[in-house]
Order: C-alpha cells, then sequence, then structure tokens
C-alpha cells in the first residue's frame, strides 16, 4: 500500500496509485473518518498501469512513475506517466503522460471516480450505509453526495484541463507531438455537516498550502527538535523518522488554538486520550508542544456529568473522539467517549512532568481545577468496589471491556485462559494512580498553596503502595499479578504491565530484581522486544493484539523503568533491541509486531493492521534515548547519566529544550553496565 497523510487526512492507494474497493483494506481518500474517495483508478487506452518506481517524497505528497500494461522485458514502453499528489488543504494529483514516440499520438486517459462515503469502521468491515447516494456533473466538475437525514457529506473532483465528465469519472481525449507531454491537476474537495446539523466541517477545504510552505513547516518541526549525532545509523534513521511522523500526525481539531496529534494510520487517525498523553510525556525532551498541547484540549474534553452511553464522569479525562456518522447518529458512542481508567492519571502524571521539563508553572496553576477534579475522580468514580483501587467496568452497551491500555476483550485473563468477571482493576492503574499522586502532591504543595492537600495526597499514595505490594503480588512466581478479579482474587497472569509499575515506582525495592528478570527473561521476552503476554499461557499468541504481540511505546516505558530501580543493562539491552528492529521497517517503529521468538524468526514480524505511523511508537525512539542517555529534570537543571552499550558507541543530543534553556547532552557506550 502507499499512503500519504497529513493530520486526520490521509489517502491510502495500491502500488500504482489506484483505489479500488476491497474488503482487504480501507483504501481511498479519508477525512474526520469518513471516506471521500473510494474509487481512483487512472487507465490509458482502457489498460491500467503498471509502476515502475514509487517516489515517497514527504509524508504529505508522493510521486509514482507508470507505465500502461502488465512489466515486461521485451517490450519499450512507448508512453509513461507520472502521479504527483498532495496533500495540504485540498487533495491533489497532477498527471503527466509523456509521449516517448519520434512521431505523434493520440490518446484517451481516464480517472473512475467514485465514494461510498463509509464510516472508517464501516470501510474496514466492508458494511453498506444508510443513507443514499446522489452523483451529479455541473460546470465540468464531479459531484459526488451522501445524504442521510441532516448529515451530509460531499466530494467536488475538477481538473485544471478540459475534460468529458460523467457520472463515474473524468475522459481526456489528447494528442502528443513527438516526444511530447501532456498536464493537468485533479483536485478533490470535501465538505461534512454532521448529523442532526449540529456539526459542520471542512474536510479538504477548498484552498492549497503550496508544497513549499509545507516543507517549511516540515523543517522547522525537526529544527525545533534537538540535533542527534551518534555512532548508529539505525538510531539515527529512527530518530529523524520519528520526528517527520509526529509532524505528519499533528492536526487542527476541537480548538482552531493548538494541534492535536493523531494517533495512527489508518485506523486512529484521530484524537486517543491515552496515546496523547503518553506520546506528550515520550516527547518532552524534544518538541514539548505536543504535551502541552495534548493538556490543554483534554482540559477542555474533561468529563462533566453522568453519561452510561459514553462512560462519562465528572472529573474523567476522554479515551477518543471520533467524527463519523456512527457517532453522529448515536450507532456507537465514540462522538466523546470516556472508556479508559488510564487516561485520567496519566494527565497528572504529565501535568507534574510537563512543568519539571519546562517550568511553565502558569499552566500548572491555570490547570489546577481540572488536576483537582481529576484527583476526585480517583477517589471516586475510579474507586468502584471502595477499597482504594483503581476499578473499570463499562456502564455503555456499546463500550469497551477492558479500560486500560490492553482494551481488546480478551486481553486480561488467567494463565489458564479464562476471562475474570467485573470490575477488574488491572496493576499498572495502581502503579499510575499512586503516582500521580505523588506528583499531584508536588504541585499542591509548590503551586495550589494547599499543603495539607499534599499531605494528604501524599499518605494516600503511600497507603496504596502497602495495600498494593501485599495484594497483587504471587509469591510462588515472584511477579505482580496482571490484576484482581471482581471477588478481589489474583489475575494469576504473566504480562507486560509489570514493567509499567517500575516507571510509576510503586514495586517494593526488594522485588524488583525478580520483576526485571521477568521482563527480560524468556517468557516474555522474544529477543525483539517484552511481548504483552507469557508465551506459557493458554491465550498466548505472538500475532494476538495484547495477548503476545509487541508494543514499542509499551517496551520504551518498561526501558524508563528499568532505569528507575537501576537495571543500566536491561534498559541498554532493550532500548538496543527496539532501535535494531526500526532498522528492518525503514526506521519507522509500527504500532505492534508479532511476538515470535527471534530464534524462529530472522527479522521481526509485523502484526497485521498495525497502524503505521503510529505516535506513541514514534515517539518510542525519543524515550529509549532519554533511558539511554538517563535525562532527568533535577531541581530546575538537567542531570545526565548516560548508560550506552558498547555497540551502540558515541550518542550526542545538542540543544535539548527545558526550563534550562538549551543544553547538550553525550555519552559513549561502555562494555559493562549496571545490573543491580
Amino acid at each position: 500500500m502507499a499512503s500519504i497523510l497529513d493530520g486526520n487526512t490521509f489517502m491510502l492507494s495500491d502500488g500504482c496509485g489506484d483505489v479500488d474497493p476491497s474488503p482487504d483494506y480501507p483504501a481511498g481518500l479519508f477525512a474526520w473518518d469518513t471516506r471521500l474517495l473510494s474509487k481512483w483508478v487512472l487507465t490509458i487506452d482502457g489498460e491500467r498501469l503498471h509502476a515502475l518506481s514509487i517516489d515517497d517524497l514527504q509524508y504529505f505528497e508522493l510521486r509514482f512513475f507508470l507505465v500502461p500494461g502488465e512489466p515486461t522485458h521485451y517490450v519499450d514502453a512507448k508512453t509513461s506517466v507520472i502521479r504527483h499528489r498532495s496533500l495540504g488543504g485540498s487533495f491533489e494529483e497532477r498527471l503527466t503522460v509523456l509521449n516517448h514516440r519520434d512521431e505523434s499520438v493520440v490518446l484517451t486517459l481516464r480517472m473512475e471516480v467514485g465514494c461510498d462515503f463509509a464510516d472508517v469502521f464501516d470501510a474496514r468491515e466492508a458494511r453498506p450505509r444508510p443513507g443514499r447516494t446522489v452523483t451529479t456533473v455541473e460546470d465540468g466538475r464531479l459531484r459526488l453526495c451522501y445524504q442521510r437525514n441532516r448529515h451530509v457529506a460531499e466530494t467536488i473532483v475538477s481538473s485544471s484541463e478540459p475534460a468529458d465528465v460523467d457520472e463515474n469519472g473524468l475522459t481526456f481525449r489528447i494528442e502528443l507531438g513527438a516526444h511530447g507531454q501532456w498536464s493537468t491537476t485533479l483536485q478533490a474537495i470535501g465538505v461534512i455537516q454532521g448529523a442532526g446539523g449540529r456539526d459542520v466541517r471542512e474536510s479538504l477545504r477548498g484552498y492549497t498550502q503550496n508544497r513549499p510552505e509545507k516543507r517549511w513547516e516540515l523543517g522547522e518541526w525537526v529544527a525545533r527538535a534537538p540535533r542527534l549525532t551518534c555512532d548508529s545509523e539505525a538510531l539515527e534513521d529512527s530518530y529523524q523518522r520519528s520526528l517527520i511522523d509526529l509532524a505528519s500526525l499533528q492536526y487542527v481539531g476541537v480548538t482552531s488554538q493548538v494541534k492535536l496529534t493523531a494517533t495512527g494510520l489508518p485506523w486512529y487517525m484521530t484524537l486517543f486520550g491515552r496515546h496523547s498523553l503518553i506520546t506528550g510525556l515520550q516527547t518532552l525532551p524534544f518538541l514539548p508542544e505536543i504535551a502541552r498541547s495534548a493538556l490543554w484540549v483534554l482540559s477542555l474534553l474533561q468529563g462533566g456529568r453522568i453519561d452510561d452511553f459514553r462512560d462519562e464522569e465528572p472529573g474523567k479525562i476522554v479515551h477518543e473522539i471520533r467524527y463519523g456518522e456512527l457517532g453522529g447518529f448515536e450507532e456507537g458512542p465514540h462522538t466523546t467517549y470516556y472508556g479508559a481508567a488510564d487516561t485520567t492519571p496519566l494527565f497528572l502524571i504529565l501535568l507534574d512532568e510537563y512543568e519539571r521539563w519546562t517550568g511553565d508553572a502558569d499552566t500548572v496553576r491555570l490547570l489546577e481545577y481540572e488536576a483537582r477534579s481529576a484527583l476526585a475522580w480517583l477517589d471516586t468514580y475510579g474507586d468502584l468496589v471502595g477499597d482504594g483501587y483503581l476499578w473499570y467496568e463499562r456502564r455503555s452497551s456499546s463500550g469497551l471491556d477492558n479500560q486500560g491500555w490492553k482494551d481488546s476483550p480478551d486481553a486480561i485473563s488467567y494463565a489458564d485462559g479464562r476471562l475474570p468477571g467485573n470490575p477488574r482493576a488491572t496493576c499498572e492503574l495502581q502503579g499510575y494512580a499512586y503516582d500521580a499522586r505523588m506528583r499531584a502532591a508536588r504541585l499542591a504543595r509548590t503551586f495550589w498553596n494547599d499543603p495539607a492537600y499534599a499531605d494528604r495526597l501524599q499518605q494516600q499514595a503511600a497507603d496504596l503502595r502497602a495495600r498494593f505490594n501485599r495484594d497483587f503480588w504471587i509469591d510462588d512466581g515472584e511477579f505482580y499479578a496482571l490484576a484482581l478479579d471482581a471477588e478481589g482474587g489474583q489475575v494469576d497472569a504473566l504480562a507486560s504491565n509489570m514493567g509499567h509499575l517500575l516507571w510509576s515506582g510503586i514495586v517494593d525495592e526488594s522485588r524488583a530484581g525478580a520483576v526485571a528478570a521477568h521482563l527480560l527473561g524468556d517468557r516474555l521476552f522474544s529477543g525483539w522486544g517484552v511481548r504483552t503476554l507469557s508465551r506459557d499461557h493458554s491465550r498466548y499468541n505472538p500475532i494476538g493484539y495484547h495477548t503476545g504481540a509487541i508494543w514499542p511505546f509499551d517496551n520504551s516505558i518498561i526501558a524508563l523503568g528499568l532505569r528507575r530501580y537501576g537495571f543500566d543493562e536491561h534498559a541498554a539491552r532493550l532500548a538496543t533491541t527496539m532501535i535494531e528492529v526500526s532498522g528492518y521497517f525503514g526506521g519507522r517503529l509500527p504500532e505492534a509486531f508479532a511476538g515470535y521468538d527471534r530464534a524462529r524468526t530472522r527479522y521481526p514480524v509485523q502484526y497485521p493492521r498495525a497502524c503505521s505511523p503510529h505516535c506513541s511508537s514514534a515517539g518510542t525512539p525519543l524515550m529509549l534515548l532519554r533511558s539511554l542517555l538517563g535525562l532527568r529534570p533535577h531541581h530546575g537543571h538537567l542531570t545526565i547519566d548516560p548508560a550506552i552499550p558498547e555497540e551502540l558507541g558515541r550518542i550526542e543530543l545538542i540543544d535539548i529544550p527545558g526550563r534550562w534553556g538549551r543544553t547538550d547532552a553525550f555519552g559513549r557506550g561502555r562494555e559493562h553496565l549496571r545490573r543491580r
């Protein structure tokens, strides 16, 4: 598949640039969760084209070099075509036809055009929609329109050169002189008016942000980040790819004042609270504006009422926003859906960490009400059982059964494969809640002028830590249970969630060694990374989304947790492995990849339907750099404590932004690292 994207607008096609309806992959032009083109097929004299080469120029533009007919070693093509497509306010495709003959030729060029206006989920499942689609020709343009009550979506296709336009596409009859060429620019503009007339969005607005301006914006984005020089080509490639992917996922939504970070191409090109917060944490030493935008937007969307359909509660931070038809007609709760138990403590963690890095005390003071509301949610709606733990149970009939980061239906299970009842309290949620209260205590004492509240939060955190280490620890296995079930019993699965406990600081020092050993032991560590679930459990599947696959962001958090507890060699091994994996994917870490043992595969195997790029996978190399260099803000300064393995050699990060202004960090690989 070939793709271009700009924020939450993207185009997926085959390797020749064509879009043809297929149940295998949701090809097409999408914006705001709606497919605006589902057919876009180019022919010359009735023949489809074959790709000679694809020039991946930037994330927002792409060129295909094509010839008509099937490839053969024995026939020299007499005609070739260049398709140069771009996104930047509108979708444009410039077609250039070249005649390689010594004589003139007459050709018929045809672009077949169609659209089903499917919601992204309907496109994935190939489900039909109940509305009515009408196609009309007017003023030399093709207008495709979908209507369901007051929900109206339109795509208007036009050409810079005259064309014969019919309801199925545009036809050009062109005469080319000897070695001549001809060009036209096709443009698609989309407009969506939401269900019930409540929401009007221009998805592809008809202005063209020219490519030089887009390139300048990308250059500015990369220039704001620290400059990396190192001996590892794979690390350098991964770092640059991450910066570009993060730029490609920025879009304006909810408010025009800040940009949001879309989560992943193609399924999650929208705001997810969890991944926005995690990406903000990963990128603080590099692009702190990502964290600031996440905090402000998520505070605006914070829950303010009880709404069972959306799993909304006062103080709760949103899980997901969707813009498509399904939400508009309340066929699902996802227009603004709150079914996540981890977003609220992660919001508090990021708020504190953001101030530590940037010194932006104004934001902490301005978000005091939202932070206190989030803390109140932890004590009330989050504590479903009344025992001080953070639990979840859906109330929405269309909501998520699991509301931690492993949110697929079978993600939380006992070792023997049974699924626990509800509610559930997964272990990493308790770590987040502990860390959130500890950090909020600092904010209350330092910025909110409320030392009594700070003392109470610290005591709550201490009590939680003591109870957690009593109730979640499995003595005979020497690891923390994946969760507690509805009866308070241990869900005895060995899972990667334990690594998040190290990151949060809730683990007793005496038990940290056993946790680290499990994380890098052969039950969880595949040789390519830490699996989501132990390979000896009943539900283990190396290509199971949360039951055996490897998630880069998960591994980045684990690496930082290992460093927190002094397991430098373990953290370095994990970081080095992830960097090596990125090289197999062209420098870009996908959302997830398979958990096969390294002895079985000579390269990491991509997870089916994994998003790529994905925001918190793009943030992973940045967090790994932080772990390798030991970067930590401390009393207004940046502390640097490198733990770099010998094979990575020298790493230097220039102009790290923070409350100190800009500073540099340097480290050199060494043979022996601390093992504890």
